[in-house]
C-alpha cells in the first residue's frame, strides 16, 4: 500500500543509498527525494532508480534550475521537488514527463505554479502557513488539487493538516538525518508510516 509521504533524504550519501531505500519501502514509504544539496545526490538518486525503480517514485528535492531537472532525468528520476514556484521548472518538468512539486505559500504562487502544469502543491514552510491557512488557501484551489504539507508536519500533527484537507506530506528529520543507523531510520518510517494510517483512518 502506497501513502502520500515523500521521505527527504538531506545528506544522504552513496553508500546509503541502497540501504535507506530499501528500508523505506519495506516500512511503506515508497516516495523518495535526495535534495540537490546532499553530497554526490546524481548518483545516489542513480542507485536508488537502479535498485526500486520499479516499485518506488525516485527523485531530486531542492531543484531550482530546468538544467538540474535534465540532470535528474538523466538517471532515471521521475519527481522533482523544489522549495519554491519557478513557472520554467515546473512546465520543463512536465514537458519531460516527471511529477513536479514546486513549493508555494500564496494563491498566486500556487496558481501559477497550477498553470505552469504542476502535478501538486508543496505547502512550504508548512510550519508558517499552518492548518489554517491550508484551510483558507483550499476554498480558493481547483478541485482535485493535491496539496502536500512540508516542514512543521509530521506524526505528532497528521491528524490536524489531515483534517484541515492536506493530501500528504513531505517529511525530512523525523525520518532521516545523516548517520543515523539504518535500523533506526525503518523504526522512525514504520512509526511515521502507522502515525500516518491512523490519522488517515
Amino acid at each position: 500500500m502506497s501513502r502520500p509521504i515523500i521521505a527527504i533524504l538531506r545528506g544522504l550519501t552513496p553508500p546509503e543509498a541502497a540501504p535507506v531505500g530499501r528500508a523505506l519501502i519495506e516500512a511503506g514509504i515508497d516516495r523518495i527525494e535526495v535534495p540537490l544539496n546532499s553530497p554526490d545526490p546524481l548518483e545516489s538518486i542513480g542507485i536508488l532508480v537502479r535498485e526500486f525503480g520499479d516499485n518506488a517514485l525516485i527523485g531530486a528535492g531542492t531543484v531550482l534550475r530546468s538544467d538540474e531537472v535534465d540532470a535528474v532525468a538523466g538517471v532515471g528520476g521521475r519527481l522533482i521537488v523544489s522549495p519554491n514556484c519557478d513557472v520554467d521548472v515546473v512546465s520543463h518538468t512536465r514537458s519531460l514527463d516527471l511529477e513536479s512539486w514546486p513549493g508555494v505559500f500564496t494563491p498566486t504562487e500556487a496558481f501559477a505554479a497550477l498553470n505552469a502544469g504542476a502535478t501538486g502543491l508543496k505547502l512550504f514552510p508548512g510550519s508558517m502557513a499552518g492548518p489554517s491557512g491550508l484551510a483558507a488557501m483550499r476554498a480558493i484551489l481547483p478541485s482535485g488539487t493535491q496539496v502536500y504539507a512540508v516542514g512543521g508536519a509530521g506524526p505528532e500533527n497528521f491528524d490536524t493538516w489531515i483534517k484541515a484537507s492536506a493530501d500528504g506530506f513531505g517529511i525530512g528529520s523525523a525520518l532521516y538525518k545523516p548517520g543515523l543507523p539504518v535500523d533506526e531510520i525503518g523504526d522512525h518510517a514504520r512509526r511515521i508510516v502507522a502515525a500516518f494510517d491512523e490519522a488517515a483512518g
